[in-house]
Parts: C-alpha cells; structure tokens; sequence
C-alpha cells in the first residue's frame, strides 16, 4: 500500500468535520501524527467565546480520534472498517487552542482486535499539549 499525506484518502469525514489536514507520519496498525491548523473564521468561535476565542476541548478529542483512525484504517485488515467511538478515559485539558493555531496531533493504538481498540493521543501547540485521552473504538463495517 502507497501512503500518502492526505487524510482524505483514508477518513471518510469530510468538510466541515474534517479537522486534519495533513499526516505527518503514519505506521498502520500502530500510531499516527497528524496536522490542524485551527481556522481563524470557524462559526463556532463566534460563541466559544466573544472576544477570547477557544476551541471547544470536544473538538481537539474529536481531533486525536481521527488521528487515531488514520492508524487504524492505513491497516489493511481495517481499510473498509470504520471506528467508531466506544468512550473516552481520562481526558484532559490543559491550555487553550486559539484560532489560527498550528495543532500537532499523535494517536497511538495501545490495543487493536477484530472488534474495536483502545489509543492514547495528545493535541499540542508548539510543544506545550492542549488536550490528551484515551479513546475507546468499536470497529464496524462502512
């Protein structure tokens, strides 16, 4: 299999939901990095929050989830599943994302079967992370 930078070829989340926007490396089956630069115009940040715009935290785990499933669906026996979410442990935040921002998002799977999985991931900003979970996933036929 060919690997390329582009998330589009392996998610099928679309605009505006697709929050990647370029992989910066990727080991099927195993972890994932990927980029996000948070749009400076995005309609949420008109109410979260006026005059000091923050990414909603949601956002950012939704963020790692996808990273996640890019490591997920690169691997052969998962191209034509789709993970879906199972839960969410641990999540934390720990600084605001503002519009504009360059978010670095790593997804790794710390455990994969036929079923679903479970991944650890973080969201940072200029080396500082903003979030981080672990994230539950059930597997499901497209």
């Amino acid at each position: 299999m060919t690997f390329t930078s582009d998330p589009k070829d392996y998610l099928p989340h679309r605009e505006p939901f697709l929050l990647l926007d370029t992989i910066i490396r990727l080991e099927p089956g195993v972890t994932a990095t990927a980029e996000w630069t948070v749009p400076r115009d995005a309609d949420y940040f008109r109410g979260h929050f006026p005059g000091r715009p923050v990414t909603p935290g949601v956002l950012l785990v939704e963020a790692i989830a996808q990273c996640g499933a890019l490591a997920v669906r690169a691997d052969e026996r998962y191209a034509t599943k789709l993970p879906l979410f199972g839960g969410i442990e641990l999540a934390r935040f720990r600084r605001a994302v503002a519009p504009g921002d360059l978010v670095i998002l790593e997804c790794t799977m710390t455990r994969l079967s036929a079923r679903g999985g479970k991944g650890y991931g973080t969201a940072s900003v200029n080396g500082e992370i903003a979030a981080e979970a672990s994230l539950l996933f059930v597997v499901v036929d497209e």
